[in-house]
Formats: C-alpha cells, sequence, structure tokens
C-alpha cells in the first residue's frame, strides 16, 4: 500500500536556504579520501518484500505486463528483482549498481505502475526523475516510452541545449513524467512553467555524478518543493559522501540494495595499461580508431577531440566527436551515425562517460587517463553492458604511470599492464588495431535545425545559483 502523510510526517525535509545552497558547492573541493569513501549504507527498519525472479511474478499493471511479454523481458536483472517489489508497495529506495545493470527499469517500471490510470494536470506532473546530463536523460526517456505508451501515461523531457518553448508547452498540456536535468527543471519552475508540488514519486538517477557535477543546490532546491510524503528513489553507481547528504535528508526507512562494490570490476570486462611513447600516442591510437568495429575514444578536453577527429578523418576513419561545446542536436546526431554505423569511432570529453548506452560495443579507449576512479568506472561502463564482455585499454605516458596505479587501485581494478608500440602486434591482439585506410573521408556534419524559438533564454540576473545549467 502506498504510505499516507501521516505515516510519514517527521520526514518533511527542512527548506533550503541560501547558505545551503552555496555550501552545495563546497562538495567539489573536499579532499581526494572524504570524496572517495563509501559512506555507511542506512539499516531498513522495516521488514523486505521477497525478490520476484520474474516480471510475471510482480503486481503490475496488465498493460505493462504485457508489454513485457511482448518485448521479450520475463527475467528481471537483480537490482530489479530486488527492488521492484518494495518500490511498487511505495518503499523509498536507495539502489547501487554499475551502469547496465538495468536501473532505468528497476525505477521506471515502478513510477509507470503507480502512476496507471492517473491524468496530470497542466504544469503539474506527477513524477520526476532527475539525471545530470541531457544524453541521459534522452536514453531514460527512450527506455520507458514503450511502457508509458502502454499504460497511457506522457512522458517529457526537459533538458538544456534545446528550445525551453517546447518544453513549457509540453508541461503546460500536462505530463505524467517528467525526466530533467536540473538546472532546466529549475528555469521552468522559475517562469511559472511548471510545478512540483503534486510530484509523488522523485528519482535521482546516477545521483553522484550531480553531486560531483555541483548540482546539489538544485537538487535540493526540487526535492524540496515535492511532496514531503511522496516516494523517493536514489539510484547510483557509486556512493560516496556527497551522495550521504541526499540520502539522509530525503529517503525515509530505504531499501537498500547494491549490485555491485562501487569499486568491484565486472568479470566479464578486461582491463588493460598499455604504455605508449609520448611521440607514438597519436600513432597508437589511430591505429586502434581504424579497427574492425566500433570504439569509444575519451579524451579531456573538447579541442583534443576535435583534433583527434580530424586527424582521424583525413586518415580514413569515420570518426565522430561529442563534447559539451556541441549543440544538443549536433550531439544526438553524432550518437545516432555512430548507433546506426555511419561512424565507427566515437571521440569523446566525459560527457559520454554516463548516459550513452550502444548495442555490443566491446572497446573503450582512454586516450587520455580519467581524472579519478569513477570516471575511469563510468567510461568503462560503456562497454561489458548487460552481461556482454568488453575491454578497457589506457593509453599511459611514463610520466603517468604512478597516478594511473593509484587511480586502478582506489577503482578495484586489477589491468594488465604492457609495453607497446603502434606497430606491434601486441596492440592489434589486444584491440584490434590495424593500419588506417589512408584515404580522407568525410562525414557529414550534424545538422542543427533552425526554427523560430531559441534554443534558450537569457537568464536572468540576481541571485541565482552558479551551478551548471541544464546538464552537462
Amino acid at each position: 500500500m502506498n504510505r499516507t502523510p501521516a505515516a510519514r510526517k517527521n520526514r518533511n525535509p527542512r527548506s533550503s536556504t541560501s547558505g545551503e545552497r552555496r555550501r552545495g558547492h563546497t562538495d567539489r573541493r573536499q579532499g581526494p579520501a572524504e570524496q572517495r569513501s563509501d559512506f555507511a549504507l542506512p539499516v531498513t527498519t522495516t521488514p523486505l518484500l521477497p525478490a520476484a525472479h520474474a516480471f510475471a511474478d510482480m503486481d503490475l499493471p496488465g498493460p505493462l505486463s504485457a508489454k513485457l511479454a511482448e518485448l521479450g523481458m520475463e527475467k528481471p536483472f537483480p537490482i530489479q528483482a530486488e527492488t521492484l517489489p518494495n518500490s511498487l508497495a511505495g518503499r523509498d529506495v536507495l539502489g547501487r549498481g554499475r551502469t547496465g545493470s538495468g536501473k532505468t527499469l528497476a525505477f521506471g517500471l515502478s513510477v509507470l505502475s503507480r502512476l496507471s490510470g492517473r491524468t496530470a494536470s497542466p504544469r503539474q506532473p506527477l513524477a520526476v526523475v532527475l539525471v545530470p546530463t541531457r544524453e541521459l536523460a534522452q536514453q531514460v526517456t527512450g527506455a520507458l516510452s514503450p511502457y508509458a505508451r502502454a499504460v497511457r501515461l506522457r512522458v517529457s523531457t526537459v533538458v538544456g541545449g534545446v528550445s525551453i518553448g517546447r518544453q513549457a508547452g509540453a508541461l503546460r498540456r500536462g505530463t505524467e513524467v517528467v525526466v530533467a536535468t536540473p538546472g532546466r527543471l529549475a528555469d521552468l519552475l522559475e517562469r511559472g512553467d511548471c510545478r512540483l508540488d503534486q510530484v509523488e514519486v522523485s528519482v535521482l538517477d546516477e545521483a553522484d555524478q550531480m553531486t560531483d557535477m555541483g548540482f546539489m543546490p538544485q537538487v535540493t532546491h526540487l526535492l524540496d518543493r515535492t511532496l514531503p510524503h511522496g516516494q523517493r528513489m536514489l539510484f547510483s553507481a557509486t556512493l560516496d559522501r556527497n551522495v550521504d547528504r541526499l540520502v539522509r535528508r530525503y529517503l525515509h526507512d530505504p531499501v537498500v540494495h547494491s549490485v555491485d562494490p562501487s569499486t568491484g570490476a565486472v568479470t566479464t570486462m578486461e582491463h588493460h595499461v598499455l604504455h605508449v611513447a609520448e611521440d607514438d600516442k597519436r600513432a597508437t591510437a589511430t591505429r586502434i580508431a581504424a579497427r574492425e568495429g566500433r570504439v569509444i575514444m575519451f579524451l579531456d578536453t573538447k579541442r583534443a577531440v576535435d583534433k583527434l577527429v580530424s586527424h582521424l578523418l583525413a586518415n580514413g576513419v569515420r570518426a565522430g566527436g561529442l563534447h559539451g561545446g556541441k549543440s544538443q542536436q549536433q550531439r544526438t546526431r553524432t550518437l545516432e551515425q555512430f548507433r546506426d554505423g555511419r561512424t565507427t569511432a566515437l571521440v569523446a570529453t566525459n560527457v559520454a562517460a554516463r548516459g550513452i548506452d550502444i548495442a555490443d560495443l566491446d572497446l573503450v579507449v582512454n586516450v587520455d587517463p580519467p581524472q579519478d576512479h569513477k570516471d575511469y568506472l563510468h567510461r568503462g561502463g560503456r562497454t561489458a553492458r548487460a552481461g556482454a564482455s568488453g575491454s578497457v585499454v589506457s593509453l599511459i605516458l611514463p610520466r603517468q604511470r604512478w597516478a594511473m596505479s593509484r587511480l586502478l587501485n582506489t577503482a578495484g581494478v586489477t589491468a594488465s599492464t604492457t609495453s607497446v608500440h603502434s606497430e606491434e602486434a601486441e596492440l592489434s591482439r589486444v584491440t584490434g588495431a590495424r593500419t588506417p585506410p589512408g584515404t580522407p573521408v568525410t562525414i557529414p556534419a550534424p545538422a542543427v535545425r533552425r526554427s523560430g524559438t531559441p534554443h534558450g533564454r537569457r537568464r536572468r540576473s540576481g541571485n541565482r545559483s552558479s551551478a551548471p545549467r541544464g546538464g552537462a
């Protein structure tokens, strides 16, 4: 049964103050030990409902069960089997699981089931899913849409980088579920296009990245405006001290489920550290990009991404670049080209490290090493998804060896290490590297759709939070 306001009268959170919002930014300046250490998981006092090992055994609406059967979905992933029986009963949930572990349906089926048969009033959604990036928002919306249609619920995506007017229009018409990045949703609240006082179910997906990106003030600002007795679910691939603040403040006697240790390695994923010479690094990356099959390659900066893409295209490798300096239309088109095979190498900054689900991707390459262990785990999480196998390869210069060794130790990852040259057979054995065609290729540039409505509005001056707006 759903809980009543009386049953949860003591969980009404304190209102956000300007001081709390300012302190939200200090989380990013904590020392490494405090940032990386996991917190003690809360102890659940109410007995849990037993896991359900088949979707047919769950208390789902008939149309949802039929849609799952139609799509061949019979057996849930562990995080779904453990949490869904309890979330369907209205319990708060704290779930930890690596990307690809089934978190989206773990919360999505619960949200749609609990709202089945309901209709939202204009500007007043009934459920909110907060995510850190535009790509993840689109992925979540895409994953939930067929199930939402089955139970006649509307799902709207609210993210930066695209027309705020169209998003406001969808909210004014009424939508039951909003999937949003915190900055853009806060903008819509300020404009009066959305209210959250009827939100019964709130979900934070990839909560750790939202706190890392400085979204904590906006997240608390938004959650404080939802129904205080509403259901809250928090899912994250890692649980650190920043997430602990959200857990303590907003989750009441949550069901706790941890699929993987936050630093655990996936058994179907291989890790390789390849020591390369500085003057041979680009040639090594080029030969890897020319492999048969797709690959995602991560670099630190937007400029480095653009330079490598230009180099690969000039050498006959069908490559595309993805970073925060591109418009949302360009980013969406680039991903479409990679998914359908028009490009085979996706060169990206960390904007692609979460929220991108590419089927049958078996190789991720850290051309530039990640800044911390969480970035490593999330970059690597683009491969070996849903039980498939894959490899993560890191190209490391001599001066980077000590830092990379420390990072892997923190991540709990054991990697094979070897020194390679771009022309050596060992590189081909590990990555499938081969000589690029050499004939320049051209990939049609992602089109930017022009319309009468600007992609965003000029922000008002005043005492606004300086946290990121609309996702990365």
